[in-house]
């Protein structure tokens, strides 16, 4: 029987691929399982193949153990420390005494349970395999054949026994598949399970149009173009936004390819998805013009505050511009990072008057000026109080309708507005007191102490309730500090947990 186990190991071995040492593991647990259910199946048993000849010896051992557990000493599996030492003064605390006993023949109860140990063990090194094989191109291009289709859900044969799946909310809608058919994919997840797939694939993520541009274009692998960004409605339209890191060439051009053959591929794998190529520019308004093709911009307000941007167009390129159901104008947001709204050219007119208007009446209440000194602030992009106290005397002065008595007047009575309303503020703080605990805490200071009393947190009791998105309302209140003192706050409260 010694020459049928390294027969066993030698057929399994070259069969699945799968190194001898892990079958000769599986037939020593299957050889040790089957010793101890012939001697009553409650001792610990361990099974030495020699990996040479195949001959194998069987020893039962006894943990060593400091001390019993709760549930008292096991005597069949587990021996004191202080018996062990007895025999072996040199024994420590979890390691083993073993005893010699007879072997069991591999026989055909053996035989069966090392053939279900030995499939178990080979699927487990085959997943660790298709794991360690995968684990570097997370982020990759794959390609697959269609093994089956189950519930919208796909399953690609990746070659050399690896598998993947498709999600089904990350197939591309309408998209029909059969097995067989032969596509691509972007890996972007791995996971070790015992179970269940391990290698995800998707045909929704927008960086799988990048690596497809990266396989398609030459200049894109050779560093000559950059691919910045991508946005996509899948299977129906996409924008990339491109760059070239070498003058000489057009982005743009290259990514279409001779009569747009380089675009109609990725288009093709990606069941026809229409592919917007768009000029990237380091001018978030420019950036944000190109995006909007094939609409054209008639205008563009900017606001960094908000990180939005307000797009005229005319009339006739409005629908264009907007795109059916908004698409046009969501992917250009997507890809260039800004909240867009989009309106036609009067509406944007009526847009930027009234808000100027706004902005003048604001002036001349703040600063008490006529009508024409704050239509002049409003024209030269002055916007708050802070801009026209602090701003450089020779930028102002620089504005052809001021000169130096205007300047030095202007930004002396903006600096006292904002002194006003920061006293204002004070005093509205004041009104609601914080209690001495709230006060006194560690990494609380005077006004923000006040600042929580507002809302209504004037004690640390009360402050230990809160939440840190509650918090946030807190001007310069930022998540880590807000957690920080609801901790501190809470601190109490373990304490009296642990007393």
């Amino acid at each position: 029987m010694n020459k049928e186990i390294l027969l066993v190991v030698d057929v399994v071995s070259n069969e699945k691929d799968v190194d001898k040492e892990i079958i000769f593991d599986a037939i020593e647990a299957a050889l040790a399982s089957a010793t101890r259910k012939k001697n009553g199946g409650d001792i610990d048993v361990r099974v030495e193949i020699d990996r040479e000849t195949g001959g194998y010896l069987s020893f039962r051992r006894w943990e060593v153990v400091e001390e019993p557990d709760e549930e008292g000493l096991d005597e069949k599996t587990q021996i004191l420390l202080t018996d062990a030492i007895k025999d072996n003064p040199a024994i420590q605390a979890g390691e083993f005494i073993e005893e010699g006993m007879d072997s069991i023949a591999f026989g055909r109860i053996a035989a069966q349970t090392a053939k279900q140990v030995i499939v178990q063990k080979v699927r487990e090194a085959e997943r660790a395999k298709v794991v360690a094989a995968y684990q570097d191109r997370k982020g990759e291009l794959v390609t697959g054949v269609v093994k089956r289709v189950e519930r919208g859900n796909v399953t690609l044969d990746l070659g050399a026994n690896a598998e993947a799946i498709i999600p089904r909310e990350e197939m591309i809608p309408r998209e029909s598949v059969r097995s067989g058919d032969r596509i691509r994919g972007y890996l972007y997840d791995i996971r070790p399970e015992v179970r269940g797939p391990q290698l995800f694939v998707s045909r929704t993520n927008p960086e799988l149009l990048i690596e497809l541009f990266k396989l398609e274009v030459p200049e894109v692998g050779d560093g000559l173009i950059e691919i910045i960004g991508a946005a996509r409605d899948p299977g129906l339209r996409a924008k990339i936004a491109v760059k070239a890191n070498d003058l000489r060439i057009d982005p743009v051009g290259a990514c279409v390819g001779m009569r747009g053959s380089r675009v109609q591929a990725v288009s093709n794998e990606l069941n026809g998805e229409r592919v917007d190529i768009i000029l990237w520019n380091e001018t978030p308004a420019q950036f944000v013009i190109n995006a909007m093709s094939p609409a054209d911009v008639f205008s563009i307000i900017v606001d960094e505050e908000r990180g939005s941007m307000t797009v005229a167009v005319e009339e006739e390129n409005l629908s264009q511009a907007i795109g059916r159901g908004g698409q046009n104008v969501r992917l250009a947001s997507e890809l260039t990072g800004w909240e867009l709204n989009v309106m036609n050219e009067a509406d944007a007119a009526e847009k930027s008057e009234a808000e100027a208007r706004e902005l003048v009446e604001k002036f001349m209440g703040w600063l008490d000026v006529d009508e024409e000194v704050a239509i002049i602030l409003v024209q030269e992009g002055f916007s708050t109080l802070d801009e026209v106290a602090y701003i450089e005397i020779d930028e102002m002065l620089a504005i052809e309708e001021f000169d130096q008595d205007i300047v030095d007047e202007l930004r002396e009575r903006a600096k006292d507005v904002l002194l006003t309303q920061a006293i204002a503020k004070e005093e509205i703080l004041s009104d609601a007191e914080p209690e001495e605990d709230l006060l006194n805490m560690d990494g609380m200071d005077r006004k923000l102490a006040y600042e929580l009393a507002q809302i209504d947190v004037k004690c640390m009791e009360d402050l230990a309730e809160q939440s840190v998105d509650e918090l946030m309302v807190i001007d310069e209140m930022d998540e880590e500090r807000a957690a920080q003192l609801i901790m501190t706050a809470r601190a109490p409260w373990f304490a009296d947990e642990e007393d």
